[in-house]
């Protein structure tokens, strides 16, 4: 399945949708890291690729060297790319894990984290454990985290819903943007709750088999449309 993502993300040169995506979530986590106190800002990354969206940020930001990131990636090669991306730049506080990304084992060490990426994740798993993700979520979370999310508005728009489920958790709503002319959305949540107690081994989500997934099946199927409803 890694050699499948590593083709995934040679569709940044394709498709200018993806990097339209990609410079929404550079920007929130820009935002999220200006929201911080001062000193160390802890970031955690999930299915994490090559680590482009913060990295990018990372490069010209202020607080970029006030970071210490984790980042978890199932495929050696993307992280191997992250991992020199990052020594060029000299992010000497970020880290690649090459590891499954749905066991909350992954981040330990790495949480209560202030900043949470969750790209490229909901629109690849259930309905079912897009729900039971955001309700763990808490649990990595520090005091006034943010969480950075993607997922595609076709039909039937999970989006919706996933927002109310992070409201349901104690989330409040910073900001939901569309890319135009695409079913590409990015969301930011902030945790108004308190957190929860970090568990370990604790199962998140699972990929679904690639013709099961609902990005795939979007994809396959032209009749599926974006959703235009009012984000």
């Amino acid at each position: 399945m890694t050699g499948e993502w590593v083709e995934w993300h040679r569709a940044y040169i394709e498709d200018p949708s993806m990097g339209d995506r990609l410079r929404l979530v550079q920007s929130r986590i820009c935002e999220a890291l200006h929201r911080r106190p001062p000193g160390p800002i802890r970031v955690i990354s999930a299915c994490a690729g090559d680590g482009r969206d913060l990295l990018g940020a990372l490069a010209e930001h202020p607080r970029g060297r006030d970071v210490r990131a984790r980042l978890v990636e199932l495929s050696p090669e993307l992280a191997a790319a992250g991992r020199d991306r990052a020594a060029r730049e000299g992010l000497r506080d970020v880290e690649f894990i090459v590891g499954d990304a749905s066991s909350t084992s992954a981040y330990s060490g790495g949480v209560p984290a202030d900043v949470l990426l969750f790209c490229g994740v909901f629109g690849n798993i259930s309905d079912a454990d897009v729900r039971a993700t955001i309700r763990h979520l808490p649990e990595l979370c520090a005091r006034d985290a943010t969480v950075i999310w993607t997922r595609g508005r076709f039909e039937p728009d999970l989006t919706r819903a996933i927002r109310g489920w992070f409201a349901e958790e104690g989330f409040g709503e910073l900001s939901f943007e569309t890319v135009p002319n695409t079913t590409r959305s990015v969301g930011a949540h902030r945790l108004t709750a308190v957190p929860r107690p970090f568990r370990p081994e604790v199962k998140l989500f699972t990929f679904l088999p690639r013709e099961e997934r609902p990005s795939t099946l979007a994809r396959d199927h032209p009749g599926v449309r974006a959703s235009t409803g009012t984000p």
